[in-house]
């Protein structure tokens, strides 16, 4: 669980307890958030786990089954919370949340304005980026939604660190009690340019906002919105390709002459002691097939300061 106080970075406590929240890695694509309960067991083509062994254990451990097989047990971190929470709307990934958080130059003690919270993917990056005396307010139209990401925040431990509200920021706006208050605003909402004004009073001077939008059209008015009360807009899309790296072995005969006869390019060869067999090791490299393309448009603006 990630722990916080006023003199400490948010972190996660030294080994796994009874209640907490944990992301069982049985291989790279496949991952799964499982909350601890001593009585409870895990199954899965492995084997079954109970939990019971897995108290105690400090997160990142590799626990066995009752067959042999083995899962790690890793702690809930943004990241990899991000891969594995239930979508109730379309999320942000890391390399959207990352670029953004830079750009919007949040830093701990930031106080950050959100809406709509969605999922939460965001939010709980956010929250680690201002903690240990920041905080995030986040908004969503959506009663259950909200409610449904009060409790995966407090599972996460970033509970105290995020407000969830519920209203309508493109109706209403955000809360008058934040106004000059917030030093980044981030909004994810079919039609944002109707929060821009709101979101300009809410700034302090010389504040910071980013809108995501996955379509150029509702970029097109945002835009024409923030021209009014903002400068250096700017917008981007990040596109992140990710790359396979796997080492093969191949065997390649040699003829009478010693010439071979199959030698493809490789990195390393070793001769055997009869001098006949030549064994390649190569280094294979290839873009991995299931990478992500378009995601959205992150527009950002920083606030006019008076003159």
């Amino acid at each position: 669980m990630l722990c916080s106080d006023g003199t400490k970075k948010l972190s996660f406590g030294g080994s796994i307890k009874d209640g907490d929240l944990v992301i069982v890695y049985e291989k790279r694509d496949v991952m799964k958030a499982v909350k601890v309960c001593e009585t409870s067991v895990l199954q899965n083509r492995f084997g079954v786990f109970k939990h019971s062994d897995w108290i105690g254990k400090p997160f990142g451990s590799k626990v066995l089954s009752n067959k042999g097989g083995f899962v790690y047990l890793l702690a809930p971190t943004p990241e990899l919370w991000t891969l594995v929470l239930s979508h109730r709307t379309q999320i942000l990934y890391i390399a959207d949340i990352s670029f953004l958080i830079t750009y919007l130059e949040i830093v701990p003690g930031s106080l950050v304005l959100e809406s709509g919270t969605g999922s939460g993917s965001l939010t709980t990056s956010l929250a680690r980026a201002v903690a240990p005396t920041g905080h995030v307010y986040t908004f969503d139209f959506h009663q259950q939604r909200a409610a449904s990401a009060r409790e995966d925040f407090q599972s996460t431990g970033v509970d105290s660190l995020v407000t969830v509200g519920v209203r309508d920021i493109q109706g209403e706006g955000f809360p008058d009690e934040y106004s000059g208050l917030a030093d980044s605003v981030f909004l994810d909402l079919p039609q944002p340019w109707l929060a821009v004004p709101s979101a300009g009073k809410m700034l302090k001077q010389d504040g910071t906002l980013c809108s995501f939008s996955p379509c150029i059209e509702q970029v097109q008015r945002t835009c024409k919105a923030l021209k009014s009360n903002f400068r250096d807009i700017r917008t981007f899309e990040v596109l992140l390709r990710t790359f396979e790296v796997h080492e093969g072995k191949i065997d390649s005969c040699q003829g009478e002459e010693g010439l071979s006869v199959r030698s493809p390019p490789c990195k390393r060869r070793h001769r055997s002691s009869e001098g006949s067999t030549m064994q390649d090791s190569s280094i294979k490299v290839r873009p991995c097939a299931d990478g992500r393309g378009h995601t959205g448009y992150l527009t950002f603006s920083r606030l006019q300061c008076l003159s």
